[in-house]
């Protein structure tokens, strides 16, 4: 088979998965939309191994069942770059994920290549290659595609195979490649994939503007429109913006009339939901107060706490430029202050961050070892 190469039929779907099929990895990405819809829609899939690049049409082929074999095939490992929004497709498409996984960019903090780097930046400080832009903006379910859109979207699988094969290489050497091992585990759990109308709305954007009952009229209200736009496969902004919504909130209507003063609620949103939405705050107004949610209170440090936090973080870098690794990649600040403040289940004391940085914080913290400077430089020191 040729490289480039555009799948879209049953035949050629089934004669590709049997190539890949016989290979221990392969690169995979995705093009999709969703400006209009609640859940995205898929339209371009690519693939590649050291032999092929392709892209298969998903808009054409309505069976991608040999394809989701390999996708779960647990001898296979698939490779990808920011793997969130793509895993997230997958499990819609049909409730499972891609395992096992390898995701370039979570390796790439673990090099020191920098935290949270886009795939054109990587491409171009690992293989010196600058990727073409212009189409960016592709609406990627118009048919035929051009030549140039599907050269495009296979360039995201075309140098991930040398990115992938770098970056195993660098950490096998440097006897880091299992450190990844519960990064990778926590992106295949389906349950950060599922959506969770019942917490929709600490997601809504001024909540911690509202009170008690009120956080209990948005909480249901956050909820309703949820499910409107799964129901209906529309994005949430269209059945009601988060503005309206902590509005709603704010001053609880009774009477479908009264929504006609709630500014941005527009005359068909009225028309076809006004009696659904008087209903959700009715009821949410009727529950209990012990079921009022509460916003997480940010625990205020102490001037010595935040003393302490400082100290942690020099600890913390420290760490960072030992194994070359950004302090991003590491922990957070916020992570950092939680730790002073006696939360243990972080992701900072667990898997690779554990032994990198997070038993030392331990160490400091129990006063069984100090931060030292030596020659302008800050040393570990066990007393």
């Amino acid at each position: 088979m040729s490289e480039d190469l555009y799948i879209d039929t049953p035949e050629a779907l089934q004669e590709l998965c049997n190539t890949l099929a016989k290979t221990d990895w392969f690169c995979l990405d995705t093009e999709f939309i969703r400006e209009k819809t609640y859940y995205p829609r898929l339209c371009l899939i690519q693939v590649a191994n050291p032999d092929i690049v392709a892209c298969i049409d998903p808009l054409t082929i309505e069976d991608l069942s040999p394809l989701s074999a390999l996708l779960h095939d647990p001898m296979i490992i698939k490779v990808i770059h920011a793997a969130s929004q793509d895993m997230e497709i997958f499990y819609y498409l049909d409730q499972k994920l891609p395992t096992p996984l390898f995701d370039t960019q979570v390796a790439a903090s673990l090099m020191g290549l920098g935290d949270q780097m886009g795939y054109g930046r990587l491409v171009e400080e690992m293989l010196q290659v600058s990727l073409d832009k212009s189409h960016s903006r592709t609406d990627w379910s118009q048919r035929p595609l051009e030549e140039e859109q599907i050269r495009y979207a296979a360039d995201d699988v075309r140098y991930l195979r040398d990115i992938y094969q770098q970056e195993r290489q660098w950490l096998v050497e440097h006897e880091r490649l299992n450190w990844l091992d519960e990064d990778f585990k926590g992106l295949s759990n389906p349950e950060r994939y599922k959506p969770d109308p019942e917490q929709a709305w600490k997601r809504v954007k001024g909540n911690q503007r509202l009170k008690p009952q009120q956080l209990m009229v948005l909480k249901d209200l956050a909820n309703w429109r949820e499910h409107k736009a799964m129901e209906s496969n529309r994005p949430k902004r269209w059945v009601l913006k988060d503005e309206v919504l902590l509005e709603l909130a704010r001053r609880a209507p009774s009477k479908p009339e009264d929504l006609t003063r709630i500014r941005g609620l527009e005359p068909g949103q009225i028309r076809n939901s006004g009696q659904q939405i008087i209903e959700v705050i009715q009821k949410a107004k009727q529950r209990p107060r012990e079921e009022w949610p509460e916003l997480p209170r940010k625990a205020r440090l102490t001037e010595e706490q935040d003393t302490i936090t400082d100290l942690l973080m020099a600890s913390l870098r420290l760490s960072g430029i030992e194994a070359s690794i950004s302090v991003q990649a590491i922990a957070t600040r916020k992570e950092v202050e939680q730790l002073v403040l006696g939360e243990r289940e972080l992701n900072l004391l667990r898997g690779w961050r554990l032994e990198l940085a997070g038993r030392p914080l331990l160490d400091i913290l129990a006063g069984e070892s100090a931060l030292v400077v030596k020659e302008g430089k800050i040393e570990r020191f066990r007393p």
